[in-house]
């Protein structure tokens, strides 16, 4: 077999100073320079040549260069406008490559073409991480996995387990099952951040574990029960719902669940649990 011959790693300092551009600190942009570090992220999204790729963020080109290598075609979306004409130079001599100038939560994956099952990989802001999951997998074409790029903490936090739950883990574990495939150190970046960073991945569930008609209100309970920290989820949820403590102390009741335990030791078929009884007893 013919040994596919590396790629020449990108300058990304000399292309950024070519255009005039300073990375921005507000839309997170560190760019991966580390050519083992982007075939590892290839390898972590069991990329396949019969596979269709979306890349959110793709900055300036360097992991789709990558993945246009192992995929059959990679639409990659950038938020940022004066990223495109780098992006179209870089991407020239990769065909299969499609840039799309747009912001990932505004767009509709049906007019980007992507077929059922497609993958997904993206280096994204920790901030917009629950956004762009909730985006991608409400939609009515979903990805089969998710393979992302994010600071070490977050990646921890998706992962937690229960008992150490939080809002941003039970947002992406309704959907699927996560795990870290890999740490990336922060000198594989340009600018390098101050700590390091993770490739996180998430064999998505071919049906939430919460009903979709249900999403809503599990999600809103979910806000509910996180919004007081350090107080008991029956305290919470009644801030957060706006109901009275002894409703709220009923409704836990119902599920079987203490009323005195905290949000973050609560699973994910608990707060179901919460979901059924609130439809039935009319809570809103």
């Amino acid at each position: 077999m013919t040994e596919i011959p590396s790629l020449h790693p990108l300058d990304i300092p000399g292309l950024l100073r070519q255009a005039g551009i300073t990375p921005s600190r507000g839309l997170g942009q560190n760019f991966l320079s580390d050519d083992r570090v982007l075939a590892r992220i290839v390898e972590a999204a069991s990329v396949g040549l019969g596979d269709t790729v979306l890349e959110i963020g793709p900055g300036l080109g360097s992991l789709t260069r990558h993945l246009a290598r192992s995929a059959n075609q990679v639409v990659a979306v950038e938020l940022d406008r004066k990223l495109i004409p780098l992006l179209e130079q870089t991407l020239a001599s990769h065909p299969n490559i499609t840039v799309v100038c747009g912001d990932i939560l505004e767009v509709n994956m049906r007019d980007l073409g992507l077929p059922p099952g497609y993958l997904v990989v993206a280096n994204i802001p920790y901030y917009i991480t629950s956004a762009v999951i909730r985006h991608l997998l409400e939609g009515e074409i979903r990805p089969a996995r998710v393979a992302l790029t994010v600071q070490m903490e977050v990646a921890q936090r998706i992962c937690a387990g229960t008992g150490d739950m939080n809002l941003l883990a039970l947002s992406v574990q309704v959907y699927g099952a996560p795990r870290v495939m890999s740490r990336i150190p922060a000198g594989a970046f340009y600018p390098s951040p101050k700590i390091d960073s993770a490739v996180v991945r998430i064999d998505l569930y071919p049906q939430p574990l919460v009903p979709e008609n249900d999403l809503a209100r599990f999600f809103q309970l979910c806000k509910a029960g996180f919004s007081q920290k350090r107080k008991t989820v029956r305290n919470s949820l009644s801030a957060g719902l706006r109901l009275p403590a002894t409703s709220v102390e009923n409704l836990l009741t119902a599920a079987a669940i203490d009323p005195t335990r905290r949000a973050e030791t609560l699973s994910i078929d608990e707060w179901g649990k919460l979901v059924t009884f609130s439809k039935q007893m009319g809570i809103k």
